[in-house]
């Protein structure tokens, strides 16, 4: 085992010394080909690039450091003398229920495993992409594709394992290695390549994806070169500054950003000098399940986002003051990295707090619990192997895991002791310190993710304090979506429309689409949008063009821009279910369905995809094809309250009550805090005669929906008819309290008769 254990560690020195020495060139994937003037247009673009090749004869050392890091190494050919431990010998390995074997079949590397057809299928792998702690594979199938496989290689450990774990994912779906979710064109290459085309033709479902070069190279950072490396042969003597290069610490983090981040890409073209927000729609926590309320990273985010909301990066420290932008490692090693600042002896972080790791840390310092990393950058491992630090810089506490399940630092590492172990020690090493905003800002958040009303009010004073960091106010503004027809919260929203960061403008427009999707065509509301058309920033100009999809004027460049972003997507289900979205809302309701039926062949799996086209099949009137998707999706994810409340909906309307009040049932089961199913099954159950029932199931939606006014009225109708007059008059004003002008509560009223 040690000598193989040292094979792996020769063999990944080796790969590093050979790329050295022979860069990849560029490449492309296939035989399709975009239009003649797009490849001249390309073709134009690639001919401003030299090669990292070209900058080793002025940056020697900088480019003996780039060759031998991951990024040098981003992707690349498969090459016997590198790559032969990985598959010498034969070996199988199992994980889940499936068995892989990898092989070199006669000097062919091949992965034998379940393929599209559902059986053992050899695969030719041709190229690699990653290089530490994992490698995966890639395999040629057609149509200028490459498919990344979940069988991968750890090259320190000389061992393979699914890079999914027990997913154990079947042929069919999404995310199995056949699946458009391993789909290099569309989902690797742009950030393992330098200046990548995915090059996608949506008529023939083929690729022709070309790079300036393979990996990640010099230019992939300092932008195209060949006319600084053209200049600079030409004045080799020289030591004026060159003329035809510009590169300011400012751009950089908008460069690391544009691969280390959770992202929506909006032009698929970013380069060097670019802002990041005029090719990109950042993932922040109030969206989806995918973070900790207090910013931590939950799902796989990376770390751009964390980082954006941090003190550090709030403070002005970048990428580049921790991490050589050559090699990728740290400038320095431990605490030395930290205490660098910290100890107050490094512009311009001089206003940096002093530190003593002794006192501050209450660990021994050859502890782990000593490093700061240990405690400030919790480290999560993805991809089975992958360890990567947090870059929020948050502080651990044990009063948020206690009350929002939040991970601290502490028991990540004291696995063995509970949360109030951890408190009791932060507390008396603390004090009073560990009451601070960012806890107080966790909670906020925490509470308007679960919908209560008092986040409201916290939110909207996250907007107006002039303290709090661009990122945590974008955070706030999203998370306002609910309360958006609320006429502060309206107000707030379209005064962040003018906020000084795209951002917080992005996550506005966002907010107030939403309250058009779901309130009609506001007028004044539209009117609040519309400049937002010409942002000078792409990202805030996106959600603006979204929120008004339904009226835009198709010759507006923000439109045509808008239609560009879902032709880039288009090769992956969510890319048709948002141009499904877009014709459904532009009344064009059976392009749509082509659109939601092409998502779900490409993902059958989908429960989300079902819900829409159950959606769009009720509304073109065929309900019994509506009723047979909303049972595929109970079935693919039978925890869904969802998923049993749109079957209930679809029911209800071909008269099955009974059965409608069951799937309700099912539904309030499975999430006590679905209003609206609260709200339907009050009706279902006074459909079928149960008044007592259905106002208890009442009573319960307004208690979790307290500005709907639609709610208190259906109260009040049940109470006026089993003649509880009184009731039914106070539930009646209680809907005019929260709508002036609810007109059937109105009508109501008057009729009611007066005792």
């Amino acid at each position: 085992m040690a000598a193989a254990f040292g094979l792996a560690i020769l063999i990944a020195g080796f790969a590093a010394w050979y790329f050295w020495q022979h860069p990849p060139k560029v490449a492309g994937s296939g035989a399709f080909y975009s239009s003649q003037s797009s490849q001249e247009a390309e073709a134009k673009v690639f001919a401003t690039y030299a090669g990292s090749i070209s900058c080793r004869e002025c940056h020697q050392l900088e480019y003996d450091l780039w060759a031998r890091s991951n990024h040098g190494l981003a992707e690349r050919p498969l090459r016997a003398e590198v790559d032969g431990a990985a598959f010498n010998p034969a070996r199988s390995f199992k994980h889940g229920s499936q068995t892989t074997q990898v092989r070199n079949q006669n000097g062919e590397f091949q992965i034998v495993s379940l393929g599209s057809s559902s059986n053992l299928e050899p695969q030719r792998v041709e190229r690699v992409i990653g290089n530490d702690p994992l490698r995966q594979f890639l395999a040629a199938t057609g149509d200028g594709r490459w498919q990344a496989h979940e069988a991968s290689y750890d090259p320190k450990s000389n061992q393979w394992f699914d890079v999914f774990g027990d997913d154990n994912r079947q042929p069919g779906m999404w995310g199995h290695w056949t699946g458009r979710g391993m789909n290099w064109n569309s989902r690797c290459a742009e950030c393992h390549n330098t200046r990548l085309r995915k090059n996608y033709d949506e008529n023939t479902d083929a690729y022709h994806t070309t790079m300036a070069e393979m990996s990640v190279g010099c230019e992939a950072c300092h932008g195209p070169r060949k006319a600084h490396v053209d200049w600079r042969r030409t004045h080799p003597n020289t030591k004026s500054q060159d003329p035809t290069t510009t590169q300011t610490a400012s751009r950089s983090i908008s460069i690391c950003g544009s691969c280390h981040s959770r992202r929506d890409n909006l032009t698929g073209d970013f380069k060097p000098g670019d802002s990041y927000f005029d090719h990109y729609a950042l993932e922040i926590p109030n969206e989806g399940d995918h973070w900790y309320a207090d910013g931590q990273v939950k799902e796989e985010d990376y770390e751009f986002a964390s980082f954006l909301g941090s003190r550090m990066h709030q403070s002005g420290v970048g990428c580049q003051d921790c991490h050589n932008p050559h090699s990728m490692k740290l400038i320095a090693p431990g605490n030395d990295l930290c205490l660098r600042c910290h100890q107050g002896n490094v512009r311009p972080f001089t206003n940096a707090p002093v530190i003593n790791a002794i006192e501050h840390g209450h660990h021994p310092l050859t502890s782990k619990g000593s490093e700061c990393v240990g405690c400030h950058m919790p480290t999560t491992v993805y991809m089975q192997r992958h360890p990567r630090h947090d870059h929020g810089f948050t502080i651990p506490d044990p009063l948020l895991t206690k009350q929002l399940e939040i991970p601290n630092a502490c028991n990540r590492c004291h696995k063995d002791q509970s949360p109030d172990w951890a408190l009791g020690y932060v507390e008396k090493w603390y004090g009073a310190k560990m009451n601070r905003h960012t806890r107080e800002r966790a909670q906020w958040i925490a509470s308007a993710q679960r919908g209560e009303e008092g986040a409201k009010d916290r939110l909207l004073g996250m907007l107006a304090d002039h303290t709090e960091s661009f990122y945590w106010k974008a955070v706030a503004t999203g998370l306002l979506e609910p309360w958006a027809d609320n006429p502060v919260v309206k107000a707030a929203l379209v005064a962040r429309l003018g906020d000084e960061h795209p951002l917080v403008r992005e996550q506005a427009a966002r907010a107030l689409g939403a309250l058009l999707e779901h309130a009609g065509n506001d007028s004044g509301t539209v009117a609040s949008l519309q400049p937002l058309l010409k942002d000078p920033a792409r990202n805030a100009r996106m959600a603006a063009a979204w929120a008004l999809r339904a009226s835009i004027d198709l010759q507006d460049p923000a439109a045509k821009e808008l239609q560009d972003v879902l032709t880039l997507d288009a090769d992956q289900p969510t890319g048709q279910f948002r141009k499904a979205r877009w014709l459904l809302d532009r009344q064009q309701p059976e392009q749509a369905l082509a659109r939601l039926q092409k998502a779900i062949h490409w993902d059958p799996a989908s429960p989300p995809l079902r819900f829409e086209i159950a959606t769009l099949l009720d509304q073109l009137g065929r309900p019994a094809e509506a009723e047979n998707e909303l049972r595929v999706a109970c079935q693919l994810e039978p925890d869904s309250a969802e998923a049993h409340f749109k079957l209930a909906l679809v029911l209800a309307e071909t008269q099955r009550l009974d059965q409608a009040a069951q799937a309700l049932e099912q539904a309030v089961k499975l999430d006590p805090r679905h209003a609206r199913a609260w709200y339907n099954l009050g009706l279902a159950r006074s459909s079928l005669g149960d008044a007592t029932e259905a106002l208890e199931a009442l009573t319960r939606a307004e208690s979790l929906a307290l500005t709907d006014p639609e709610i208190p009225y259906a109260r009040a109708t049940i109470l006026a008819r089993t003649g509880r007059y009184a009731e039914a008059r106070t539930a009646a004003s209680r809907a005019l309290e929260l709508r002036s002008d609810f007109q059937p509560a109105q009508e109501l009223l008057q009729n009611l008769p007066v005792h």
